[in-house]
C-alpha cells in the first residue's frame, strides 16, 4: 500500500510571525527545513518509534549550509 501524502496548510498569525522572525534572525534556516524538523520531531516524540524519522530529525538540525 502506497499512500500519497500532500501538505498545503494555514498556519495560525502567531506561528506565521514567530517563523518570520526566527528564519530572519537564523540565515542557514529555510522554511523547509524548519517544518522537515518540527513535524520529523513530532513523529518522533508520537510515532511507532520509526528510525527513519529520528535520522531525518537529526539530519534537519545538524545540516549547515556553505
Amino acid at each position: 500500500m502506497n499512500a500519497t501524502v500532500s501538505i498545503l496548510t494555514e498556519i495560525p498569525e502567531e506561528l506565521h510571525e514567530s517563523l518570520k522572525s526566527y528564519l530572519e534572525s537564523h540565515p542557514t534556516w529555510d522554511q523547509d527545513r524548519v517544518f522537515t524538523a518540527a513535524l520529523s520531531l513530532f513523529l518522533l516524540q508520537n510515532g511507532n518509534g520509526d528510525r527513519r524519522a529520528a535520522r531525518v530529525y537529526l539530519e534537519s538540525l545538524f545540516h549547515h549550509c556553505g
